[in-house]
């Protein structure tokens, strides 16, 4: 099964074709895009607004249990 659609690759293909050309810009910012994994979480972004198969953003409790982890080892 396919994990992401066609319009989430369309998306991503044409955010990258902006970050070559120096035209694709962030969110509140509007500063210039350079890193590709940025460009290509704006595609997907606008693929998801776009109502495109893409899955869910991952939650951010994953990096408190690894810190926890970290701080209940005893020395």
């Amino acid at each position: 099964m396919a994990r992401y659609g066609r319009k989430a690759s369309a998306k991503v293909r044409k955010a990258m074709k902006e970050r070559k050309r120096g035209t694709l810009q962030s969110g509140r910012s509007g500063g210039k895009v350079t890193s590709r994994k940025q460009a290509i979480a704006i595609g997907l972004s606008q693929a998801r607004r776009a109502g495109g198969k893409v899955p869910s953003r991952r939650s951010r409790s994953r990096k408190k249990t690894a810190s926890r982890r970290g701080k209940s080892r005893k020395r």
